[in-house]
């Protein structure tokens, strides 16, 4: 029997690729052992357990980004979370790490290189971090997302995704999506996100270009995040514009839509090529610019638009997005680009990348 340690805690971001390939090697091996690492303050200690997996703690390590008395303190809390990973992997008698980035994932590359178990990294994003970028100098399978990723020896397998996504048949799914929502099957639907948290230029956008949609007969599925309200009223006997502050089965969501405006987080861009969704993708305007690149290729195919978020307005929206979902035949055309960019079957991949890897 195989053993298998994934280290992906902190985000959703690092711990749905994970969870997705643990899924997919249960299917490749029933008998495998699957011991996921993160720590007491990430949101696999409750993400992890619900889905059935294992969960063994480590100390945190962040990485600080500025000269304070917390990077004095790093080589020894470094030192610590090495020690009690490689406790764990000589308890679990890991075969391999199958590591995806972050501060959970960078003291189980180095505990698993000090006792010589192979490492299998996967690169969510564009831009790599600091683990995986020290990691793939010694790994033995290095997996990336996206073409280009600047990491030595990079396949590229794409985004390892919920079998609820990669599976997902919206055409057969879409009436009971419909009813679910509230919303006619029959009308071009827009699903405006910007994440579990919400956006607010988006949802201010969203609301302001709500009239010439609906004018345009074009229904608004809007998940305005738990902490904002908008107010859209709806004409009676016309398209609906249904608010929801947040929604758990965005299988549903995406069934029950044919485009998007939302961010460009690596894993939605994944999800939305897998699915054939097409999208108006928005970049979050903070950070080094990765959301911009997760969403190039999938711009670049045809699958979708780009627009900065300083550039968002109601106009824009009526400008660009109202005449796809009113044009039966841009819209069809766009949904095939965007599914053309996808890559369904990157959890199978990385599993049969992770098993091949593990030692004699």
């Amino acid at each position: 029997m195989s053993s298998v340690v994934l280290a992906g805690g902190g985000t959703a971001g690092h711990i749905e690729p994970a969870l997705a390939v643990g899924d997919a090697l249960r299917r490749l091996d029933p008998g495998v052992r699957i011991t996921a690492l993160g720590t007491a303050r990430g949101l696999e200690s409750t993400l992890i357990p619900s889905r059935g997996y294992d969960l063994e703690l480590i100390p945190p390590v962040p990485m600080p980004r500025k000269p304070t008395l917390d990077l004095a303190r790093l080589p020894f809390r470094l030192t610590r979370a090495v020690s009690r990973t490689r406790e764990i992997l000589d308890r679990v008698d890991a075969d391999v790490v199958v590591g995806f980035g972050g501060y959970v994932a960078f003291p189980a590359y180095l505990a698993a290189r000090l006792r010589r178990t192979p490492i299998v990294v996967h690169e969510q994003n564009p831009l790599p971090g600091l683990a995986n970028r020290v990691a793939a100098r010694f790994a033995h399978v290095v997996a990336v997302t996206t073409e280009g990723t600047p990491l030595p020896r990079a396949q590229v397998v794409g985004m390892p995704l919920r079998r609820s996504i990669t599976t997902l048949d919206r055409p057969a799914l879409r009436p009971s999506a419909a009813a679910y929502f509230g919303l006619d099957p029959e009308r071009p639907t827009l699903l405006v996100t910007g994440g579990s948290q919400g956006a607010r230029s988006l949802n201010a956008a969203a609301t302001g270009a709500a009239p010439a949609l609906l004018g345009a007969g074009i229904q608004v599925l809007h998940l305005t995040g738990p902490k904002n309200a908008v107010d859209v009223q709806s004409a009676p006997g016309g398209a609906a514009y249904v608010v929801v502050p947040y929604a758990d089965r965005m299988d549903l969501a995406y069934a029950a839509s044919d485009m998007l405006l939302c961010r460009a987080g690596a894993v939605t861009c994944a999800e939305l090529a897998a699915v054939g969704l097409p999208a108006a993708y928005v970049p979050y305007p903070v950070g080094n610019g990765e959301q911009r690149l997760n969403a190039q290729p999938i711009v670049a195919a045809g699958g979708g638009l780009l627009v900065e978020d300083a550039a968002l307005s109601p106009q824009w929206i009526v400008d660009n997005v109202v005449p796809v979902l009113a044009d039966p035949q841009s819209l069809a055309r766009m949904t095939s680009n965007a599914k053309s960019a996808g890559r369904p079957d990157a959890d199978d991949v990385m599993a049969r990348l992770t098993m091949e890897a593990v030692r004699p």
